[in-house]
């Protein structure tokens, strides 16, 4: 047995070769990722449920995260967050559980994933403190400012799309392609984010490593731009922070 193979069996059958753990090794096989077959996943400490099939939570995702709470733990343990395109919610609901002072907000436009962020808040043990709610990116929010805001958009470039089998068949579109060059909704978050940050807030943004150039130019003169290699050494995501006028 693989590696993938043997993790089904351990965490989605508790080692029994069931006729129910052979339906779902024929599931594999066919290119279901494992996620979604045992659906759940681990995440900073959490476990983030995968019912309504959002985006599956990736490793280079959870190291930014991890050093975006260490930057909140530094600068406001109590911060206002906004966890925006959230999907599953493991963003923010690993910033929820790791800094209980702070108070964040979740954002999703498909509402069947809007009970998932509600469970993965339960049962990661975390007190909801913030709100949960369907909207087209900043489209349905009050005027709130918030210290940070922290997004894994949609970014694939649907022309060079690169992405493996499992991921092209079985993971949500609308949470993978970014339109023309995969730019067109971060370009949308970085115009409209400035009405949403606090004094000296930040947005950070996981991205293709081809954008960080086409990132920069669009966070024109409103922000400071600094990008962060991930895990594997490849630009993966930039911190803007927002200049005061």
């Amino acid at each position: 047995m693989n590696k993938e193979e043997k993790w089904l069996l351990e965490e989605g059958f508790g080692g029994e070769k069931s006729e129910a753990f052979f339906t779902a090794l024929n599931r594999l096989h066919a290119g279901e990722p494992l996620a979604y077959i045992i659906g759940q996943i681990p995440f900073l400490d959490c476990t983030i449920y995968l019912d309504s099939k959002p985006l599956i939570p990736r490793a280079e995702t959870e190291f930014w995260v991890e050093k975006l709470i260490g930057e909140i733990t530094h600068q406001r343990p109590n911060a206002h967050v906004l966890d925006l395109c959230a999907g599953s919610g493991c963003i923010g609901v690993a910033i929820q559980k790791h800094l209980p002072a702070s108070t964040v907000d979740f954002v999703e436009l498909d509402p069947s994933h809007l009970t998932t962020i509600e469970k993965n808040l339960h049962q990661s043990g975390v007190i909801k403190k913030g709100q949960v709610l369907q909207s087209d990116l900043f489209d349905s929010l009050s005027q709130t400012s918030y210290d940070f805001i922290a997004t894994n958009p949609p970014y694939i470039d649907p022309d060079e799309n690169q992405a493996e089998y499992s991921v092209k068949e079985y993971e949500p579109a609308e949470a993978l392609y970014g339109g023309n060059s995969g730019l067109e909704l971060v370009a949308q978050i970085i115009h409209d984010a400035p009405d949403y940050l606090m004094p000296n807030g930040e947005l950070w943004i996981e991205h293709d490593p081809e954008q960080e150039e086409p990132i920069k130019q669009l966070a024109d003169s409103r922000f400071t731009v600094t990008t962060q290699q991930d895990q594997y050494q490849i630009a993966r995501y930039s911190v803007l922070k927002l200049i005061n006028a």
